[in-house]
């Protein structure tokens, strides 16, 4: 029977990741890719990282192993800090948070190619399958996208998957940066790109957590009860590395800012807690939290943000700035969420001419036309399956 062997590099050692990353530093750009665990943990668990050179194949790409004791990953936080090689990911966030994290970096300079993508026309927050299918004219094998990447040893069938996310990732890249120069559109994916490397955005601060919550009630006492829960359950969460939801569900946690129990007694009641969360450290962490908001003084309390005055919403309008969106985006061939979202539509449609719609190349491309409809200085007529603007 002849003997199988590995095909995939595995990097298990700092001084093997140094010299990848050497070679990394010497070329034009690096694509990259992690798969990580974050339902047993508030912090994600980064399990494996992916990084490939210029070149095609599987030649130049190895997988890095972060769960190898005495593995340092900083030769590689020092190739996410060097400003002359670009840092190549899909669907970047959720792996630069990770990052930001574990390293203190975000990658830079970056591309994402989902953005890109979105710049280029291929659709609204197009998949990297969808992408590797298009451009790479090459299909992946799904068989492990939901497999367990904190146990070890890999299989091939893991190791060839979690590889196909950076070799074919150097094709899409290569592709979508001429597409953004033929288009003179690479100040566009910029523009966007500021936002995803932006290291505020990965800092989460406990006191500002309640503003994810959809609280019902704009009382100052109920939002400053919703606040210390918030961040007591922030901080917790944090502190455990638990999930938030372990702590206290939101459903709960709105409960008792409305309740508003004073002791465990009166907690005991809440019809929507956890059982951890009626006895012991959680309990009396909760307990002092609506305390706290309670003696919050009156002008200490938050506010909820002021949402748009939708009372004079034209609905007849904003279908009609929809329909000039969709034929915009077409036009222009980028993906009409990323020029304006539906809220926005509806802010344009009740008077509101500030948003980002209205700046930048967005502008260009869809703002002038939306204010010049605004002021009745165009109309929208159909020829065949073509949507037309005609001056008025």
């Amino acid at each position: 029977m002849k003997k199988t062997t590995a095909l995939t590099e595995i990097l298990t050692t700092t001084e093997a990741l140094a010299a990848f990353c050497a070679k990394a530093a010497a070329g034009p750009y690096v694509t990259v890719d992690t798969e990580f665990l974050r339902e047993r943990t508030y912090f994600a668990q980064l399990c494996l990282v992916q990084l490939a050179l210029p070149g095609q194949g599987d030649g130049g790409a190895v997988l890095v192993d972060p769960m190898v004791e005495g593995l340092s990953l900083e030769p590689l936080y020092a190739l996410f800090r060097d400003p002359a090689v670009v840092k190549v990911f899909h669907a970047a966030r959720q792996d630069l948070e990770i990052f930001h994290v574990e390293g203190g970096v975000v990658p830079s300079p970056l591309f994402d190619t989902q953005v890109a993508a979105m710049v280029c026309g291929f659709g609204d927050q197009v998949g990297y399958e969808t992408l590797v299918r298009k451009i790479a004219r090459a299909n992946l094998d799904k068989s492990s996208r939901f497999t367990d990447w904190s146990r070890r040893p890999l299989t091939e069938a893991q190791k060839t998957y979690a590889l196909a996310d950076v070799t074919h990732l150097r094709q899409i890249y290569e592709y979508l940066t001429a597409e953004l120069a033929r288009t003179g559109r690479r100040q566009w994916l910029e523009e966007e790109l500021a936002q995803l490397t932006d290291a505020s955005s990965y800092v989460v601060d406990p006191d500002e957590a309640w503003q994810r919550l959809k609280l019902r009630s704009g009382s100052g006492r109920t939002l400053a009860i919703a606040r210390e829960l918030a961040a007591f359950r922030e901080r917790y969460a944090q502190d455990k590395n638990i999930p938030r939801s372990r702590v206290i569900k939101d459903d709960a946690l709105i409960e008792l800012a409305s309740t508003k129990p004073r002791t465990l007694a009166d907690l005991s009641k809440s019809r929507l807690l956890l059982r951890d969360a009626r006895k012991g450290e959680i309990a009396e962490g909760l307990v002092a939290a609506v305390c706290r908001g309670l003696d919050q003084p009156a002008d200490k309390a938050p506010e909820l943000p002021e949402g748009r005055d939708r009372s004079n919403l034209n609905s007849a309008l904003a279908d009609l700035l929809r329909v000039l969106l969709k034929a915009k985006a077409e036009e222009a061939g980028v993906a009409a969420k990323l020029i304006a979202s539906s809220s926005d539509l509806d802010d344009i449609a009740c008077g509101e001419h500030d948003g980002i719609w209205a700046t930048g190349w967005r502008r260009d491309v869809f703002g002038n036309d939306a204010l010049r409809l605004l002021r009745g200085e165009i109309a929208l007529s159909a020829k065949g399956d073509r949507v037309r603007i005609v001056p008025v």
